[in-house]
């Protein structure tokens, strides 16, 4: 007989990305402290966080945990001409909200992001923004398409007729009006996700929202005073918890309750849709927090029924398509999906990436000009998913994953960390003996591990965390992996391939990968190569440690290195260090050490190490200058920063010596099952 996946327990998901962009956005244009809980500690909101503080506000990180961050703000008279460009990493809405707020400020700035960002169309927003006034220069490749330079202040008020329901244009003219204090007007086909007006409603301004002739009209007066600090807790990300229903719905037995998931009308059309196929979700404990209606989804398997959408449903669950997608491929019949062209540009062209990936998997799907057809079956799921680095592709074929049976390999099942940090760990937990994804999904709990736990070492420059974990590997017998030696090895690629400095945050993915880097496993870690050269002395040379940091921050190098770092991990026995290590790259990690030093101590071991013998007071301190403007570069950074995890165990090394510390470490790993 075959196996049945069982769902049971509780499950509750991050908090609502929609809601944590504005939540930053408007606390930081507040005059006053904000407290805010809840916020998705995603690599998109980190990227809003960011760009936030290159303004001048005071934004602290966002916790692992979802835990209280307090945001000191000054409102948006404050906000000041950024040094350098304003990096959006993989969000959209982070570069077309803050177009709108920067629209109403007196100074220009340039928004750029990654390469999939660099490749999105951006003047839906700009036109109408440039018809209030403010200036927009193109300086990407292709029309409308990052990097663009926003030159505002001094905006006129504004009436605009969108031709399609979007949040994100409604919201740039509303927040650009907020930011130069003059009114402004959205007319919209039908309501598209009314974030902004409920957050701004509860903020005090009195924002007119109805139906004028067949149509949605939203008004924004003009508001000349600062907006009162927040008091917010986030709900849960509907988004994030459709994929937990997906899962309950395709079980075989048992039933899973989602907690705390925000229920705001203009984003539950995806529950509306699978109550349509036969789907069984029920609303409890409704209730409202800071002016979003919130509910627990009690979910149980069900025989699911194919089924139409499109027309005014697609606004209230765009985001969803790729999960209703791998549910339709286990309806019974033809569920078809229309209206949806938006989808081409989104992180990837989800329409013909999930066309793609369903035929890759057997089973019989068809692409439309603004949607895709979907034809069931009960056959076993087998193939490799091309995720093309999104995150929702990623999480909604790690569903089918997961599915008894099923033979799924996701090959970047990294690039969920976008939205849903943690998502793998918690989808294993939830599918009672079901499968995980293959190709680098992130490491299981300890018990999971055939090898041993997951150790991940961090700390800034010259803290030893290199040398120190590669010792600790050595008395616990684990693997070394020195995450350093993947960003050296990119960087010395660079470096002889000739690409200039300037150049290299335009890099993508694939012209990274053309370089011929090769982490190749050799014991006691692994080898690095470059187009089958040895390069483990040359990445070490004085011209690549001057640009490694700079080659860290490219949003592609983070795409290109996950994987490989992750599927190096996946069967434990390994000790990893590097810059968000244990943030970001193995979250789950069983051990996470985070070494603390002195500068000034710092600064001699990096000398001794690079075998100065000039150890005066006078280079010492110079060394530990530079030492401390490299952490400032490795804080700051959007992507990729430095930072220390909740729970990681902070060890200051600065009176041990190295036997002391790597001593330290091994009786953590051994106290946690590891040795």
């Amino acid at each position: 007989m075959p196996m049945k996946l069982r769902v049971s327990g509780e499950v509750a998901v991050p908090g609502d990305k929609s809601v944590t962009h504005r939540a930053l956005m408007l606390a930081a244009a507040a005059r006053g402290e904000s407290r805010l809980r809840g916020l998705l500690p995603g690599e998109d909101c980190r990227s809003t966080a960011a760009v936030l503080r290159a303004l001048g506000c005071d934004v602290p990180r966002l916790p692992d945990d979802g835990g209280e961050v307090r945001v000191r703000g000054g409102g948006l008279h404050a906000w000041r001409a950024p040094a350098g460009a304003l990096d959006c990493g993989n969000s959209g809405t982070t570069a077309r909200l803050m177009m709108g707020l920067l629209a109403g400020r007196p100074f220009c700035s340039t928004l750029t992001g990654d390469a999939s960002l660099r490749r999105r169309p951006m003047r839906r927003i700009t036109e109408p923004l440039s018809r209030m006034g403010a200036a927009f220069h193109e300086e990407g490749e292709g029309e409308g398409r990052l990097p663009i330079r926003v030159c505002g202040g001094g905006l006129a008020p504004a009436e605009h007729y969108s031709p399609h329901a979007s949040a994100q244009v409604k919201s740039a003219l509303l927040l650009a009006g907020l930011s130069a204090g003059v009114g402004a007007v959205v007319h919209e086909p039908i309501l598209s996700r009314d974030h902004t007006e409920r957050m701004l409603r509860g903020l005090g301004v009195a924002v007119a929202t109805g139906e004028v002739d067949g149509g949605w009209r939203v008004e924004l007066p003009a508001h000349g005073d600062p907006l009162p600090p927040l008091d917010l807790r986030v709900p849960g990300d509907p988004s994030s918890a459709a994929f937990f229903a997906a899962l309950a719905l395709l079980a075989g037995e048992g039933e899973l309750l989602v907690r705390g998931v925000g229920v705001n009308p203009t984003r539950t059309g995806i529950f509306r849709v699978l109550a349509r196929m036969g789907g069984f979700v029920e609303m409890h404990g409704a209730r409202e927090e800071g002016g979003e209606p919130v509910a627990d989804l009690l979910v149980r398997p069900a025989r699911l029924l194919a089924t139409e959408v499109g027309g005014a449903e697609i606004p209230s669950l765009i985001d969803e398509v790729p999960v209703l997608a791998v549910l339709a491929a286990r309806a019974e019949g033809e569920t078809r999906i229309t209206g949806a062209s938006e989808l081409r540009v989104k992180e990837s062209d989800r329409i013909a990436v999930l066309v793609e990936n369903l035929r890759a998997l057997g089973v019989d799907a068809e692409e439309l000009p603004d949607g895709l057809a979907v034809r069931g079956s009960d056959r076993p799921l087998r193939g490799r998913v091309r995720t093309a680095g999104d995150h929702r592709i990623a999480m909604a074929f790690g569903v089918l994953a997961a599915l008894p049976g099923s033979d799924v390999q996701v090959d970047d099942p990294g690039c969920a960390d976008v939205s849903f940090p943690g998502f793998w760990s918690l989808l294993g937990a939830a599918a009672d003996g079901g499968g995980r994804p293959r190709g680098g999904a992130g490491p299981a709990p300890a018990r999971r591990h055939p090898d041993g736990i997951v150790i991940a070492i961090d700390g800034p420059a010259g803290s030893g965390k290199s040398s120190t974990a590669r010792a600790a590997a050595a008395a616990l017998g684990y693997r070394h992996l020195d995450s350093g030696a993947f960003y050296r090895a990119i960087t010395l690629a660079a470096l002889r391939a000739g690409i200039p400095v300037e150049r290299w945050p335009s890099l993508s993915a694939e012209e990274l990968d053309a370089l011929g880097v090769e982490g190749v496993p050799a014991d006691p870690g692994f080898r690095m190569t470059l187009r089958g050269e040895d390069i483990g002395q040359a990445i070490r040379a004085p011209e690549v440690n001057a640009h490694v940091s700079h080659m860290a921050a490219v949003p592609a190098v983070r795409e290109w290195l996950m994987g490989a770092l992750r599927d190096a991990g996946a069967r434990g026995g390994l000790v990893a260090d590097g810059r968000d290590i244990g943030t970001v790259v193995f979250p789950d990690a069983e051990l996470k050490v985070f070494l603390v030093c002195a500068p000034e101590e710092r600064a001699r071991r990096r000398l001794r190490e690079q075998g100065v013998q000039d150890l005066s007071d006078e280079a010492v301190r110079a060394e530990a200058g530079r030492l401390e403007g490299r952490d400032a570069i490795d804080s700051g950074r959007a992507v990729a920063p430095l930072l220390k995890a909740a729970d990681a165990v902070q060890l200051d090394t600065t009176a041990l010596d190295f036997g002391e510390q790597v001593e330290a470490i091994v009786r953590l790993a051994r106290e946690r099952g590891g040795g």
